[in-house]
């Protein structure tokens, strides 16, 4: 492998993952290994590949370059010259021949891989399956996804932080590792599970017949030493899923034989459940794919320091080894310098799933929730209370309300219409995209980088890229659908300051001046509104429904916990009031929409950043949020006031903390 520059010629698409250090030396990470594994498996050679590393030196070192392929085509990259789009970006990620257009973390990264072989070799049907059998494996983001959230945050940061301290006592059976053991433990559900439930009674009562038959014959002292029967149900699970990932159809026997009629009669919940053969089910898939790189590190890691804790982990040791069994994973784990091996504290049969639920695991986190904290309330109540500590929101005119874009002289690809959309909602999007580009214009300066963070299809960056042509507006959206859909009118319109990204939003990491969301579903406009923060940059958020306030794994409310030190903000209040203040804030709580109760921020005083919204939210009961009225399309520039105040005309930093906390008191 050579140090080049991955500008010098243009590249189908460049896979760029990520080379860390430790210790001062170069390692790979656990989802470089991950990535590193299934470009393996699928044989994959349609991608060139970067190592991005930060340190100065990485070839002289030796110790990570056998766990990548020999058959890949590596080259390195310092961090410092990766394509704009990507430095902006957690990685893994990938860039496409434009340059234009970034997938950036673990399961977009993977899925396109996978679609990359596919399209490369369509016979290649063991790929294919990987994505399951809708083809929406680890397709949903970690907060609605239990599968990627284990996959791309749970288990590889619990072994990362094992294989960090290997000796720490309490950190050789983390909470995400003992879930999995018992999701592994749960039966199984699959969409044929009924066929397969009946096939397994019918070998069950083979098999107890020829058990009745066998000790009959020793009671009367005959021979009973008969062939092993090679269709138990035992394994019927494991055969059915091992047939499916055969490219030759006829490698495997078919277990498809008619069950008989009295097998046929027998209710749904009277069948014997499923066991796990594999992560999801009986099938291997992506997220095996992902786990078994995580989980080979781990068990090696925990043989060498604590041999006995993997006796609390019989389900997990079982799948291990079963995943040795699938076709092309010891080619691929050998390529990638994983010595797969068989666990010395396996146990001597199969676990029942009853034993796999032992009560000693029933503290352990559910992989289907994440910890939450009791919240009662909603908007009626909340304003309520609000309004009985004195502090009531009003409206306030609109800051612009003629202003409109000039629809019928922007070219058609601009227009709402071309996204998909019927004419009733296209002129909707049209006033809601009037209000928001109409505060965008007011704050963006040239040189500006504008973030369309949910784009969809785009129909707000494409117009801001339209209106803007000095400013860089990049569009982000989980969904490759709409945004390749966004990426099409983008390139009929000819515009050159515009870039997408498929990822996560919480995957982007880059520098921008403004945000922009239109109709965030639900906790991700709060996400937004804190990648704001963090960037310091200013914002323009309408957001969607959210149906009511829940936790998720990235984000908690109340916000009151996060602390930000907010100085020399200053906000304006019907009254033309003026406040300043320097003091250490909390976070904003954000409580459901309703246009009845909506509480605005301004959104148009100079530069102004979302760091003003935190002043206002000092204590439990001060509740904000920001919402575009669906009825007449107001955009954010309503002003905000504190009835106990609106009488005076200025007001001072300690008499107003003081207000809020006497009410947090009542």
């Amino acid at each position: 492998m050579t140090q080049t520059d991955p500008h010098q010629e243009q590249q189908p698409e460049c896979l760029y993952l990520e080379l860390s250090s430790q210790n001062e030396q170069p390692s790979v990470p656990l989802h470089t290994s991950i990535s590193l594994f299934l470009l393996s498996y699928c044989e994959c050679t349609s991608f060139k590949v970067f190592l991005a590393s930060a340190m100065p030196d990485t070839q002289s070192s030796q110790s990570w370059k056998s766990q990548v392929p020999k058959s890949l085509a590596v080259s390195m990259v310092h961090v410092k010259d990766l394509p704009v789009l990507v430095r902006g970006c957690r990685l893994p990620a990938v860039l496409d021949e434009t340059g234009r257009y970034c997938r950036a973390g673990l399961a977009v990264v993977l899925r396109h891989i996978i679609d990359r072989t596919c399209e490369a070799d369509p016979s290649r049907k063991d790929a294919a399956s990987l994505l399951g059998f809708k083809k929406t494996c680890l397709k949903a983001c970690a907060e609605v996804s239990q599968w990627t959230r284990l996959c791309e945050l749970s288990i590889p940061s619990a072994v990362e932080a094992h294989l960090r301290q290997p000796a720490n006592p309490s950190l050789h059976l983390p909470s995400a590792l003992l879930n999995l053991e018992k999701t592994l433990g749960e039966p199984v559900k699959v969409h044929n599970d009924d066929k397969i439930r009946r096939q397994k009674l019918q070998q069950q009562k083979k098999k107890n017949q020829k058990k009745i038959s066998q000790d009959l014959q020793e009671d009367q002292g005959t021979d009973v030493t008969q062939p092993q029967d090679s269709q138990s149900a035992d394994g019927l699970e494991l055969r059915a899923a091992l047939a499916k990932l055969y490219v030759d159809s006829g490698a495997v026997p078919s277990t498809t034989t008619r069950e008989s009629s009295d097998i046929r009669k027998v209710k749904t919940t009277e069948l014997p459940p499923l066991e796990h053969v594999f992560a999801e089910g009986l099938y291997f898939t992506l997220t095996d794919v992902v786990l078994l790189p995580c989980i080979h590190q781990y068990l090696s890691s925990l043989q060498s320091h604590d041999a006995s804790a993997l006796s609390q982990l019989p389900l997990l040791l079982r799948w291990y080894l079963q995943v040795q069994e699938v076709p092309g994973v010891p080619r691929a784990a050998q390529a990638c310098g994983m010595a797969l091996s068989t666990p010395k504290a396996l146990p001597t049969g199969p676990p029942t799933i009853a034993e796999a639920r032992q009560p000693s695991q029933a503290n352990q986190e559910s992989l289907e929730t994440t910890k939450d904290v009791h919240f009662v309330g909603g908007p009626r109540p909340t304003m309520t209370k609000l309004k009985e500590s004195g502090i009531e929101a009003v409206f306030s005119p609109h800051p612009c309300p003629s202003w409109t874009l000039p629809w019928d002289s922007l070219p058609e690809a601009v227009n709402p219409t071309e996204g998909k959309m019927s004419d009733v909602r296209a002129a909707r999007k049209r006033q809601q995209l009037n209000n928001l580009v109409a505060m965008v214009t007011e704050l963006a300066r040239p040189g500006d980088t504008v973030v369309d963070f949910c784009s969809g299809g785009g129909h707000v960056g494409i117009v801001l890229a339209h209106t803007l042509p000095d400013c860089q507006v990049i569009l982000i959206e989980n969904k490759e659908e709409s945004l390749l859909r966004g990426k099409v009118r983008s390139a009929e319109l000819g515009l050159t300051n515009i870039g997408f990204i498929q990822a996560n939003l919480d995957y982007f990491t880059g520098p921008f001046h403004i945000g922009v969301a239109l109709h965030a579903c639900g906790v991700a406009t709060d996400m937004v509104v804190e990648q704001c923060i963090q960037a310091g940059a200013t914002f323009v958020v309408s957001p969607c429904c959210y149906g009511f306030v829940q936790n998720t794994l990235k984000f908690t409310f109340p916000r009151r916990s996060v602390c930000l030190s907010v100085s020399n903000v200053s906000f304006c209040l019907p009254s033309c009031l003026s406040v300043s203040m320097s003091v250490c804030l909390s976070c904003l709580y954000l409580v459901p929409p309703y246009p009845s109760s909506s509480i605005f921020i301004d959104c148009i005083s100079h530069n102004f950043c979302l760091s003003l919204s935190l002043s206002l939210s000092l204590h439990r009961s001060l509740h904000l949020h920001l919402y575009l009225s669906a009825s007449f399309s107001i955009c954010i520039g309503l002003w905000l006031m504190f009835s106990s105040t609106a009488s005076t005309t200025s007001v001072s930093p300690c008499s107003l903390i003081q207000s809020i906390q006497s009410a947090e008191g009542e």
